[in-house]
């Protein structure tokens, strides 16, 4: 049985259990700030758990992406080297939000694993809580009788709270669970004669975790139970199906082996020859299959948060490539395997081939660059080790590679364990512990902010906002909460900084980009004047205000008006950013994919992949066809429609976005199609005029293109225009005329440039001549020490060089005094450096004037501090080439 089968019956048996199917969110946890990555099944019902949110449904499944790769999970440096362990994978899973419990969890596992997918009875395990005194826990007797009618009583076993008790956190539901586990028989385990459920080993393999949340964990730590029990459960695809396909490893089942075909072609090796070999094969068909999903869902390579992530993935295998002897790109062509494999289940991956290739073989090029000569560093730094008897390769080194050649600790570590060294993790985490908070910093912003418990009380009580904006910006609602300083209050007095919660509003609360609107909230008794609206998780609109006059009380009506010029603004750059969306994808390429975005009452900002600086040709064409769009004036088309039809009309969504299962779809007809829940114009010549002011590198494979339109737009032309009018009034020509005559005055100052550098010139050889007049003769030989006129070392070496060439055979001293400093040079010519080493002569004499310098035999320089000390130096030159020319130094 295929994988993708295991996952339609999985689905399909839940749905008819009652069980609605929900999509796989994203691996970019949008509604929980805690996660780096998408974990687990449940992350996406985790507000449904907190009682925080309600949905049309209380029983749920889903196959769900899953990411453990940094931040609490961190299974990177075990994928390649165990059967089981991986970056990105499946979780099936099946939920119930306060419907059923322990009897009909423990029943539908039973009945898809033994009567579904034929598991034999006689090979699987269940195992319970055993209890825990000290939470004041006995052992779960309820899940053992729901096991007894269908296992016997030794094959339930307790183990205790480190492995069968699972919490969301420190507080919140929590609860027993019961893992199902299946035998796989003495081929597959340690050996050991006391290997049983438990061991580390594979023989007792653990499949399905259904967690039984039952309580709720106080701040004191104390236990409470829930009013409504719910049920949780999580089991890996990739598990499943090496049980059910008979295989001994994940890697050897159907989703695995199209890649494993791939990576054999391009290595010229086949898996399952050589053991050391098979880890690298393992380590790269893993992480190619987790680059592709996280690009997919809008990750992009970086040095923090989610994007450092997947730049250790990509690297880690590009570096078990290397062991394979592939030196050349080859990752982007797993990716496309992975998409071949995938595509039943996740069509979006073969829909964003070129933008997935393209950003994995960028990164695989950029990171080539650097990977032959930090390896070569690290192994003869390890040669060394080895040679002065060293196990440990210290954390110095470690950070170096990463801060100068971008090695992740996993190469290292890699190389280490093949040469059987330690890696010395702990002094690496010193070096970069202010890199890993910054990290944190990044990746704990999720895109929402995280719910105070005032407003995950308004969530458990259902309150909600209803967004009225789309039609109107002005309307009366009632006040459903008032929240200060995170506290809910039931008065706001004047000049309280308060945030509204009303049950309707026209104000949009900033999401997709889009700012929040600005207005007034006008009560019976008071005036709000609204400095930002937020969206918030539950459907929560807030006002973020200030009560400016009187007061305002929960309950009470008020009249909500947007500041509409503002609004306006807002959305002609809000459509702007979906014409410039399309229309980079036309000029650029359909690599191209909308990767942040900020749209403002006063200019929109717009950054997308791709993987070079536009040209001015490009950024021309880009204006213009935007502008080509806007004359068109078309009307603009809003539909709302089930999620699944709006992708399969061809509407484009973004990465940043979360959508649920009704969305909108904002159509320019013929041009663009987007899910998009911001305000807009109604016609896209309403925009008037859009003009780009600056294209940026956001970060690597990421540009930035800054605009402005409408009014807005207008000014800045404006401006411009005003500028070039001064210019040609001053020039004195007409304002088309300003290029060529700038050019013509260009052109004048060059020549004349070269006519003062070439009367420089005349002037500094006469100058030159004069000052050889000075010339002494010491030993037979011409020396000139003198002081002259020069702001820079570079003026002094011109002199030397024509002191020298007019000299013939001799020597220079030049000083010279600018901004109270010395600059100082000795110059030898070739026949008398044998006799006298400028280098050792200047050094001499700038310690004179409080300085230091060298140089080579014909010719040194240095500086001094104290020109009040250069005749002082002079004699000193003197004396030292007087000395070594006639033989006495």
């Amino acid at each position: 049985m295929k994988a993708s089968e295991i996952r339609s019956k999985f689905l399909s048996f839940f749905e008819t259990k009652g069980h609605t199917v929900v999509k796989s969110s994203s691996l970019i946890p949008h509604d929980d700030p805690t996660l780096l990555f998408t974990n687990a099944g449940m992350n996406q019902f985790k507000r449904c758990f907190l009682g925080e949110e309600k949905r049309a449904y209380v029983r749920a499944a889903s196959s769900q992406k899953c990411m453990r790769a940094g931040g609490k999970h961190n299974d990177l440096e075990n994928v390649g080297y165990t059967a089981r362990h991986h970056t990105f994978f499946e979780m099936l899973g099946n939920f119930s939000f306060g419907d059923y419990f322990k009897e009909e969890a423990v029943a539908f596992a039973w009945e898809f694993l033994v009567g579904r997918m034929g598991l034999p009875q006689d090979k699987l395990f269940a195992t319970i809580h055993e209890g825990d005194a000290a939470m004041g826990l006995g052992p779960d007797e309820e899940a053992r009788r729901c096991w007894l009618r269908h296992l016997p009583d030794e094959r339930i076993l307790t183990f205790p709270t480190k492995d069968n008790f699972w919490a969301m956190g420190d507080t919140g539901p929590c609860g027993p669970c019961s893992e199902i586990l299946i035998d796989q028989g003495e081929a597959m385990g340690c050996g050991r004669p006391d290997c049983r459920p438990g061991c580390d080993c594979d023989r007792y393999l653990e499949l399905w975790n259904l967690v039984f949340m039952e309580f709720n964990r106080r701040e004191d730590g104390a236990l409470e139970p829930l009013p409504k029990p719910s049920i949780d459960t999580g089991m890996g695809l990739e598990r499943l199906a090496a049980v059910i396909q008979k295989v001994p490893s994940n890697y050897d089942t159907d989703l695995f082996t199209p890649m494993m075909a791939a990576i054999g072609e391009m290595s010229g090796h086949a898996y399952g020859e050589d053991p050391e070999k098979d880890v690298s094969f393992r380590v790269i068909a893993d992480h190619g299959r987790a680059a592709a999903f996280l690009i997919g869902d809008g990750v992009l390579p970086s040095n923090e948060g989610r994007g450092y992530v997947l730049r250790r993935v990509i690297r880690r295998a590009l570096r078990h490539g290397r062991f394979l002897g592939l030196d050349r790109p080859f990752l982007h062509q797993v990716a496309v395997a992975v998409m071949h494999a995938m595509q039943d289940a996740y069509p979006e991956l073969m829909e964003s081939r070129n933008y997935i290739t393209r950003v994995i073989l960028h990164e695989e090029e950029r990171f080539s660059e650097t990977l032959d000569h930090g390896l070569k560093l690290l192994q003869n730094e390890m040669a060394r080790l080895q040679d002065e008897g060293a196990r440990v390769v210290p954390g110095e080194l470690i950070f170096k590679l990463y801060d100068t050649y971008g090695f992740p600790i996993d190469i290292v570590t890699d190389m280490a364990r093949k040469l059987h060294f330690q890696v010395d993790e702990e002094g690496f985490a010193e070096r970069m512990q202010k890199q890993r908070e910054q990290s944190r910093k990044h990746w704990k912003g999720s895109g929402e902010r995280e719910l105070s418990e005032a407003y995950r009380k308004l969530s458990a009580d259902e309150v909600r906002s209803a967004f009225l904006g789309y039609d109107q910006l002005e309307a009366e609602s009632r006040v459903a909460a008032l929240v200060v300083e995170g506290r809910l209050v039931e008065e706001a007095g004047v000049g309280a900084d308060v945030e509204v919660v009303t049950t309707e509003t026209p104000f949009y609360g900033e999401a997709g980009g889009q700012v929040g609107d600005r207005g007034r909230i006008l009560a019976a008794a008071g005036t709000l004047e609204v400095r930002d609206t937020l969206r918030l998780p539950g459907d929560l609109i807030v006002h973020v205000a200030r009560v400016v006059e009187g007061s305002l009380r929960v309950g009470e009506t008020v009249r909500l008006q947007v500041d509409a010029e503002r609004r306006k603004d807002t959305a002609l750059n809000h459509t702007a950013t979906h014409i410039l969306h399309r229309v980079l994808r036309d000029v650029l390429g359909d690599h191209v994919k909308q990767s942040g975005s900020l749209v403002a009452p006063d200019r929109l900002r717009f950054d997308f992949t791709h993987f070079a600086s536009l040209t001015a040709a490009e950024l021309a064409a880009i204006e213009e066809r935007v502008n080509d769009e806007i004359r068109n004036n078309d009307s603009l088309r809003v539909q709302v429609m089930d999620l699944e039809e709006a992708l399969k009309s061809g509407a484009v969504a973004l990465f940043e976005e979360k959508y649920g299962d009704r969305v909108r779809l904002v159509e320019i007809p013929g041009f663009s199609r987007e899910l998009c829940g911001g305000t807009h114009t109604q016609r896209t010549g309403d925009i008037g005029l859009f003009v780009i002011v600056q294209e940026t590198s956001v970060a690597a494979g990421v540009r930035r293109i800054e605009a402005l339109t409408g009014r807005h737009a207008y000014r800045h032309v404006k401006r411009q225009l005003e500028q070039l009018e001064e210019a040609s009034r001053r020039l004195k020509v007409h304002p088309l005329e300003v290029v060529d005559r700038i050019e013509r005055l260009f052109a004048q100052q060059r020549q004349l440039e070269r006519e003062l550098e070439s009367l420089k010139a005349s002037q500094a050889a006469r100058r030159s001549a004069d000052l050889l007049d000075l010339a002494a003769e010491i030993g037979g030989v011409r020396v000139l020490v003198t002081q002259v006129e020069a702001d820079n070392p570079k003026a002094l070496r011109e002199m030397n060089d024509r002191f020298k060439e007019r000299m013939g055979t001799g020597v220079v001293v030049l000083g010279a005094v600018h901004d109270g400093k010395v600059f100082l040079l000795a110059g030898v010519t070739d026949d008398l450096t044998k006799r006298l080493h400028a280098g050792h002569l200047i050094r001499e004499i700038a310690a004179v004037v409080g300085g230091n310098g060298g140089g080579r035999p014909d010719m040194a320089q240095a500086g001094g501090s104290r020109p009040e000390k250069l005749t002082e130096a002079f004699d000193v030159a003197r004396r030292i080439i007087q000395e070594r020319l006639e033989g006495r130094g």
